[in-house]
């Protein structure tokens, strides 16, 4: 079967392949900016559960603060990324693409501060260290295709690379080499070192 063509998948910022639950937290990118960076991240709440409606509550001001004790660490965040990968490949959409979601927080890459204004947030089910699943980095690399086919990516970086020493995910257990490999981009588009921990073909 060939693939499916990239262009023919957006309505405006909105990916038809991606389950669409629309985010209250979000705003306007600011003027010229150029959308060249997929940020990648890793969540699971309460922190290494996995299949649960929590991160999607988060995500739309939904979640009751109260149902987990860990809750009460995060409560009142107003926070969003663009797209939500879980374990088993579902791909989640949150956010306009064309739009500036609220990731990345303070934060530096390729000589730019402020990489909420010009990035793709992507968020994977899991645990920051532990390692991600078959089906997501599959997931992953067709979404980073369709991105570059609509917007100007030249680099894709961890939360850990772009706010260094204030976040570390997704952390030692995502294969960057796996990633890089999967798409067939240069080097250059990716952190140095690339570090994973999945053996090939896992």
């Amino acid at each position: 079967m060939p693939p499916e063509s990239p262009a023919a998948s957006w309505t405006g910022g909105w990916l038809a392949a991606a389950r669409h639950c629309p985010s209250p937290n979000h705003g306007l990118r600011p003027d010229g900016a150029q959308i060249d960076l997929i940020v990648l991240h890793s969540i699971s709440l309460p922190p290494g559960v996995y299949g649960g409606p929590e991160v999607e509550q988060l995500f739309t001001n939904t979640l009751n603060w109260d149902a987990h004790p860990y809750f009460g660490q995060i409560r009142g965040m107003e926070v969003s990324a663009h797209f939500f990968i879980r374990r088993d490949g579902e791909l989640v959409q949150f956010v306009d693409a064309d739009a500036r979601a609220w990731h990345a927080g303070a934060s530096c890459w390729r000589g730019r501060d402020n990489c909420n204004d010009d990035s793709i947030g992507v968020e994977l089910e899991g645990l920051e260290g532990e390692t991600f699943e078959a089906a997501q980095y599959a997931t992953l690399s067709r979404l980073c295709q369709q991105l570059q086919a609509r917007y100007p990516v030249a680099h894709v970086a961890g939360h850990e690379h772009i706010a260094p020493g204030r976040k570390l995910d997704p952390g030692p257990g995502f294969d960057w080499a796996r990633l890089q490999r999967a798409l067939g981009w240069s080097l250059a588009f990716f952190p140095e070192p690339m570090t994973g921990t999945n053996p090939p073909g896992a």
